[in-house]
């Protein structure tokens, strides 16, 4: 076994970037049924998948890959919409709706996929819009995406209806007070979210050259690691309310610094058996952050409640 060398690290560098960038994608999607909407939406999983799959089959069936993307957009919304439906029409718990809409989509990626747990897509056969390949050219793909995205998010949450969702999320009762349809706006994003987390799929399929009905298994927890990852740098970095787009941009942050640091992780040479352990142990420090931090805050407090008595005292 050799010397570990930090010029590896840094050569593996663009690589997770790139595939951060692609996370990152995903993030954003999962911020807006997690943190806007406080809805816990696993269905996810299923859904990165699913984006994967729709685009490598249409790129192999002659589309070109623009527009693959957006039929897996509108599959992803599809994939919201059932989950949607069950949570609000039907009356299932919101971690069981996603559960069963991912339960059901790992079947329809089956069939998607012709009966094949995996597809492979060549970039040599086919015009990608990203591929491994080409690190550089994939983080400025990354990068467009992204930042069209969070432009895109920004005018949407920006609109009555877009705001209407940040009510439901902040306070549901008050929001149907004031006349909004709250079913309607969890539908809508779910749907939302569900089809950025299948754009996110399917560049990740062309980036790794293979869809598989697998690929999207965990991807919730990515999802929420740069989600908390983004808020805590943001918080750390700015002490006073944020605009939203940096927020936005921050979560997508998060999801290229959560990949570097597993660059880190295999960099060190961690066993490769033990990196769900890592992810894992990852995950839940930059979860515990916030309530460390709030926690500690919260020991402060009779401080000032001591000061305050002392006052009315010497009054």
């Amino acid at each position: 076994m050799g010397a570990i060398q930090f010029s590896a690290l840094l050569t593996a560098l663009p690589g997770n970037i790139s595939q951060g960038l692609i996370w990152g994608i995903m993030a954003l999607g999962v911020f807006i049924t997690f943190k806007l909407l406080n809805f816990a939406d696993l269905s996810v999983d299923g859904t990165m998948a699913t984006g994967g799959a729709v685009v490598v089959v249409l790129i192999l069936s002659g589309w070109n890959p623009l527009a693959a993307l957006l039929v897996a957009f509108i599959a992803g919304i599809l994939a919201g919409l059932v989950t949607g439906i069950l949570h609000t029409l039907l009356g299932i718990p919101d971690i069981l709706s996603g559960i069963l809409t991912q339960l059901a989509l790992y079947s329809i990626n089956l069939r998607i996929l012709g009966g094949k747990a995996n597809q492979g897509i060549s970039v040599d056969k086919y015009d990608l819009l990203i591929s491994s390949r080409t690190v550089s050219h994939a983080i400025v793909i990354g990068l467009v995406f992204t930042v069209a995205l969070i432009i895109i998010l920004y005018w949407y949450f920006g609109t009555e209806q877009g705001c209407a969702i940040r009510a439901t999320g902040s306070n549901e009762h008050m929001a149907r007070a004031q006349g909004i349809n709250t079913k309607t706006m969890k539908i809508l994003a779910l749907a939302l979210s569900n089809g950025i987390v299948a754009i996110s799929g399917g560049l990740l399929a062309q980036y790794q050259g293979f869809a598989d009905v697998s690929m999207g298994r965990g991807a919730i927890v990515i999802g929420l690691a740069a989600v908390i990852i983004g808020e805590v740098l943001l918080n750390a970095v700015f002490k006073k309310p944020t605009p939203f787009t940096v927020r936005l941009g921050f979560i997508a942050l998060g999801g290229v610094i959560y990949y570097i640091v597993i660059g880190i992780v295999l960099w060190l040479r961690m066993p490769s058996n033990d990196m769900k352990l890592f992810s894992a142990i990852i995950v839940a420090i930059f979860l515990a952050v916030p309530y460390l931090k709030d926690k500690s805050g919260f020991k402060k407090a009779p401080k000032k409640v001591k000061k305050a008595e002392e006052v009315e005292e010497n009054a």
